[in-house]
């Protein structure tokens, strides 16, 4: 039972680095695209692409931790004592990047979207770096069993954290960029998906050499992680290299449908594959997911709830996917003022 509920977490942390990573990846784009004009055509694509869906996706971080603490609760009391600090950040992060977004969609002036622009950016490149250095920490066995707390600060600023923190922020880049690629070709931009195309295959090489860092410094950190994607987890690693470099080679190409279908399948199985290379444990050598689980009773609850949430909400996932892939979403908000005044007005 408890494997069970273990896989479907595992899903979910696929699930949302896929969807949710590419709108911080966007968030990213957004940071770099230069000042209001030069930056104007990617930023309303970026608006545009990420507008209808962006809520929606941290409904798996709501499901990721419900699951966590129902399933697993010594567990998560560890992992939340310990990593109270990026925790922390990452969810004012997430706070301070809808509000963001949604109030340079209203503002007048340049200067004060400009500030919401800063802060909007700014977070999305934050939280994934918090998230990995988070995931990080808990590869390096940093996070102590018994529901006790570890060391604030070490847990996750240390270099397994910060490869891996970095990793996640060049993930997320390189999945933006592929998504708007495929984005600036259905509205018929043709210069935007070359724009973005060129950033797709940059991040897929800078993501390449981060991940192989990754791994040296995973061999001395957290050597039974390591020993395990070598071995047990290979065949998700060597699926993610594959598809990776298959969609780094469309992207050259200019295929963008099926550059993005092979990114989104590398991107999860670097999320399988940690998930294969720490089995059978939850916190790498100290607990294993079957002594960190609730009672029987409680994990069949969860996964009936679990069953019941598949039937009712995922129906409306789908759904809202394909109108916005079809673009039969009305845009959001009205009219933006700002737009007419930032002609006139100096940046």
């Amino acid at each position: 039972m408890s494997t069970a509920v273990a896989a479907v977490l595992l899903v979910a942390l696929a699930t949302y680095a896929v969807f949710g990573g590419a709108d911080f990846g966007a968030g990213f784009w957004d940071l770099i695209a230069g000042g209001p004009e030069r930056g104007a055509a990617p930023r309303g694509l970026i608006e545009r692409s990420i507008g209808p869906v962006w809520e929606a996706n941290h409904v798996w971080l709501i499901f990721i931790f419900v699951v966590t603490w129902s399933a697993f609760p010594t567990t998560y009391q560890s992992i939340t004592l310990t990593m109270f600090v990026p925790l922390t950040i990452a969810a004012l992060g997430i706070v301070l990047r809808g509000a963001s977004f949604a109030f340079r969609k209203s503002v007048v002036t340049v200067r004060v979207r400009r500030v919401f622009g800063g802060a909007f950016a700014l977070s999305s490149v934050l939280v994934p770096f918090c998230f990995g250095a988070i995931a990080g920490g808990i590869a390096s066995g940093r996070v102590p069993a018994g529901g006790v707390a570890g060391d604030p600060v070490g847990s996750w600023l240390n270099p397994t954290s910060l490869v891996t923190g970095g990793l996640a922020v060049v993930l997320a880049a390189y999945l933006a960029a592929v998504y708007l690629v495929w984005d600036a070709r259905r509205a018929g931009d043709t210069a935007l998906a070359g724009y973005f195309r060129r950033r797709a295959v940059v991040s897929a090489v800078v993501a390449a050499i981060v991940a192989v860092i990754g791994f040296v410094v995973l061999s001395a950190s957290a050597p039974y992680v390591f020993g395990r994607l070598t071995s047990w987890a290979l065949p998700p690693v060597v699926l993610s290299v594959l598809a990776g470099f298959g969609a780094l080679v469309l992207l050259v190409r200019d295929a963008a449908r099926g550059a993005r279908v092979l990114a989104v399948v590398a991107v999860a199985c670097i999320i399988f594959s940690w998930g294969v290379a720490q089995w059978p444990y939850l916190l790498p050598e100290s607990l294993t997911v079957s002594a960190a689980a609730a009672p029987t009773g409680t994990l069949i609850a969860l996964l009936v709830a679990v069953g019941g949430a598949v039937l009712i909400v995922l129906p409306g996932f789908v759904l809202l996917y394909v109108l916005d892939q079809r673009r039969l979403l009305p845009e959001e908000g009205v009219e933006d003022p700002a737009d007419r005044a930032g002609d006139t007005e100096p940046g």
